[in-house]
């Protein structure tokens, strides 16, 4: 395949409900999708790819504007100059590219697509999925009173969701969490997630979620804090999960050589690609390290192939895989849907989604046009 065109839709979807984490409240979906075009034996194919970059630089460096610079700047004509372009030498080609994991993830994720249509390939199989279905679970943000996060969380169970996520920082913790247990019992899935907002003197404080039995507990300390969590670990009967700091199967080896991780949540955009989140994938499972697909409030494009990726036997425990309807009134392409507590896994060619191009319109702020330079 050769690269011949690329197109950045900025977008702005509107999101059902605010989300609230420990760095930041979201009432809309801002990212950057690429529209790829490339020359084949066959034709012109069209593939996408969807950044997972945030709006501001907060739960990462990386950030939409930044990661529409780079793709601009750099990526784009690195990869016009590559005469057979192949999504498993994306990652080499742009390896003097210091970071940016997300802008090369979204990237690579256009390329795949492209190359798996070409061969009439699902995501899935390509990947070697075991299932064709996931588990579906629903990340909670923080609410506004404890009334109304009972509200939330019982309505996301009635819809059968396999396990609840909740959000947590200091001050926003121990009381949510027992209010949470004490309303709906122990019979059901729950974690939380800290997104980086503790250090190690909060360890005794922490040490207090012992008590609720949860499924885990998502990084609570900082990103370059493996060692600490490794510490905190000790401290804690409740097992420790890292997400921010897993930036890398290196990474990830670290981290479970040190004792860090009971549990690994593998999201493909930070980690710089679907291909390096697979190597994470089976050095965790060759450790006997669990891990489960995390979530960025993907739209469709990131959704569908999240799914086929939790489909790897590896996944053994419910991801933020859930229905577009959980954030979105209107997805850029077809539903992804929640039901009986699983979403089902595409099996189209590519990442198995249609791109609706008359809902991207109404949700595009800015497009970019970049083409190969003379």
């Amino acid at each position: 395949m050769k690269l011949s065109s690329i197109r950045l839709h900025n977008v702005a979807v509107p999101l059902v409900t605010p989300f609230e984490t420990s760095f930041m409240r979201e009432t809309e979906k801002e990212c950057y999708l690429i529209e790829a075009t490339f020359d084949t034996d066959s034709g012109q194919v069209t593939g996408w790819g969807e950044s997972v970059a945030m709006s501001a630089p907060l739960y990462s460096s990386e950030y939409v504007e930044g990661g529409i610079d780079v793709t601009r700047r750099w990526i784009a004509p690195i990869l016009f100059d590559v005469e057979n372009l192949r999504a498993e030498r994306v990652a080499w080609h742009l390896r003097h590219i210091i970071g940016h994991q997300m802008a090369k993830a979204a990237m690579e994720m256009a390329v795949l697509d492209a190359q798996l249509q070409v061969a009439g390939l699902s995501f899935k199989d390509y990947l070697g999925g075991v299932t064709d279905t996931v588990p579906s679970g629903v990340s909670v943000g923080m609410q506004d009173s404890i009334p109304e996060l009972l509200k939330v969380i019982g309505g996301y169970m009635e819809e059968g969701y396999a396990r609840i996520k909740l959000k947590i920082k200091p001050g926003k913790d121990i009381e949510p969490v027992a209010a949470v247990r004490k309303e709906f019992g122990d019979d059901f899935l729950f974690q939380v997630d800290a997104n980086a907002a503790y250090t190690l003197v909060d360890a005794a404080h922490l040490k207090k979620l012992d008590d609720y039995g949860l499924l885990l507990i998502e990084q609570p300390l900082g990103e370059a804090d493996i060692r600490q969590h490794a510490l905190l670990a000790k401290q804690m009967s409740t097992p420790m999960c890292l997400d921010e700091s897993i930036v890398s199967a290196e990474a990830a080896a670290d981290a479970i050589s040190l004792g860090a991780a009971d549990v690994i949540n593998i999201k493909p955009g930070r980690v710089g690609g679907y291909l390096e989140a697979k190597k994470i994938h089976d050095l965790a499972s060759a450790h006997g390290v669990a891990v489960w697909h995390g979530g960025m409030l993907e739209l469709g494009i990131g959704r569908a192939a999240n799914a086929a990726m939790a489909s790897l036997p590896g996944f053994t425990l419910p991801g933020d895989i859930s229905g577009s309807k959980r954030f979105f009134h209107e997805d850029i392409t077809e539903e992804i849907v929640q039901h009986d507590g699983v979403v089902d896994v595409p099996t189209g060619p590519g990442f198995g989604v249609t791109v609706n191009r008359e809902t991207l319109a109404k949700f595009t702020r800015d497009t970019i046009d970049i083409t190969p330079q003379k």
